[in-house]
């Protein structure tokens, strides 16, 4: 069988109906990879591999009988990451605290997943509580980059991108706190998508936690609307969830501004390749701009600290209380960097940070109807290091902890705005480098629309890093 870096769901799907393709192939094959690549990359922390291939052998079974009965991804490979839960599957989050735990429900959106027919063939790694932006924990070990092994993943849906990048899965899922979907994405060279808040319906209490979100990662554009399509819209238990939106302008209509770094430090590459991905939507008739971000860096950083500490940073430091001798050191740096930042500033204070921010940012998007920025400022976070202790240079900038590196936190204060992570080229250490998409508030539409207008331009790489040699074919 060919490559599975070069199948997409819709000639997946098409070879299943014109039986040129079966599903029982599909996920042999897919299993296979996961067999031969995981041992190097760690992407994948749970795989069910007999109950993936009776499903598969199912789903055969239904394309030769009944084809029309086929759902929207019926024998489509997905690995969904380990901090959501589906009934009667481990659920450790990455922790060993955890290894033992078995999920008692399964997550709205995921339940969705599989009602549109797809085999969940494993759980893609994720650093302990996905409280990182690296994959690595005590339990899986530490997920790295196939571009580059000596740099990390990302994280920390880490699992998921390198997953895709390799063609262990078809689709992945992740989860996005601060950067948790684009930072993966953008060091992988993959597709991931940001929903806005409520877009796509979330577990409780999370859900009511708006810089929370969960949403689809893919190989392409099309591929990653396809599974945002699926997972999106209201659901009676999550009260936060909302209708899709309507459609948006037409691409003749759009107005692009393009941001390379400003206050924000980012390598020179990042911001070489940002720009060089706005020159390549101009070439394709888009006005575009090139402009200065309105915000200060330590406005947006603090904002997100008082947010965590208040929220996420409370849950971190609860288990690292409980279980000081399990704990990955990261965990408790994660909250302990939030509270500093925080200092005596009440949740208030944060709200009306976040509300300063908002009016700098709004009118933009009168101006504009996207905004393409560096998905992370760095070339790359070091495969192993947890970041405790020390910060980070980018871009001759030293920053003091290593999350002030993700520029994608301003669209998590700002969780109205959908934000999407394509490939903009390579850092000179052959990592991938990625762009968001940035859309107004609530309008899925024109980040994917214009992502998909560069996708048919050919203007986005699509080539896939090159693998260890497995040991025999399917």
């Amino acid at each position: 069988m060919s490559d599975p870096t070069s199948w997409t769901v819709p000639d997946v799907l098409a070879g299943y109906r014109n039986q040129s393709l079966s599903p029982v192939e599909v996920m042999a094959t897919t299993l296979k990879r996961i067999a031969d690549l995981n041992p190097h990359y760690r992407a994948v922390a749970h795989v069910f591999a007999d109950r993936a291939m009776e499903q598969a052998h199912t789903a055969e079974h239904l394309y030769r009988t009944d084809p029309d009965a086929a759902r929207p991804l019926e024998g489509i490979p997905v690995l969904v990451k380990e901090d959501e839960a589906i009934r009667d599957d481990p659920w450790t989050q990455g922790s060993t605290i955890y290894r033992s735990l078995v999920a008692d429900h399964t997550a709205p959106f995921v339940q969705r997943i599989l009602d549109a027919g797809a085999i969940i063939h494993g759980r893609s790694a994720a650093p302990e509580f996905s409280s990182a932006a690296f994959t690595q924990s005590s339990l899986w070990g530490v997920t790295t980059n196939p571009w580059n092994p000596r740099y990390s993943s990302g994280g920390s849906s880490g699992g998921s991108a390198v997953a895709l990048a390799t063609g262990m899965t078809l689709l992945a899922t992740g989860s996005d706190l601060a950067g948790s979907i684009r930072t993966p994405s953008s060091f992988n060279g993959t597709v991931g998508y940001k929903p806005p808040h409520g877009r796509v319906p979330v577990d409780a209490p999370f859900n009511l936690d708006r810089y929370c979100h969960c949403g689809p990662m893919a190989r392409t554009v099309a591929d990653c609307l396809t599974l945002q399509r699926i997972i999106a819209g209201p659901h009676p238990d999550d009260l936060a969830s909302q209708l899709p939106p309507a459609p948006s302008a037409a691409p003749s209509q759009w107005r692009v501004g393009v941001i390379t770094g400003q206050d924000w430090p980012v390598d020179p590459e990042i911001a070489d390749n940002t720009r060089a991905l706005g020159q390549a939507l101009a070439a394709t008739g888009i006005s575009v701009e090139e402009m200065a971000l309105p915000v200060q860096r330590d406005d947006v950083i603090d904002a997100a600290a008082i947010h965590y500490d208040a929220i996420f940073g409370a849950a971190l430091t609860h288990e690292s209380d409980q279980h000081p001798d399990q704990i990955n050191p990261y965990v408790p740096e994660f909250a302990r960097w939030a509270a500093q930042r925080r200092g005596t500033r009440s949740f208030l204070d944060g709200l009306a940070i976040e509300a300063a921010l908002q009016s700098k940012i709004a009118p933009l998007f009168q101006q504009f109807d996207a905004l393409v920025l560096p998905a992370v400022a760095t070339r790359g976070f070091l495969a192993g290091d947890d970041y405790v202790g020390h910060g980070l240079e980018v871009g001759g900038t030293t920053l003091s902890f290593y999350m002030e590196a993700l520029p994608s936190i301003l669209f998590n204060v700002l969780s109205a705005h959908p934000a999407l992570t394509i490939r903009s080229g390579f850092a000179n250490n052959d990592v991938p480098t990625g762009v968001q998409i940035v859309g107004r508030a609530y309008d899925d539409n024109t980040p994917f629309a214009i992502a998909l207008h560069l996708q048919r331009a050919a203007t986005v790489p699509t080539t896939w890093p090159t693998l260890p040699t497995p040991s025999s074919d399917v």
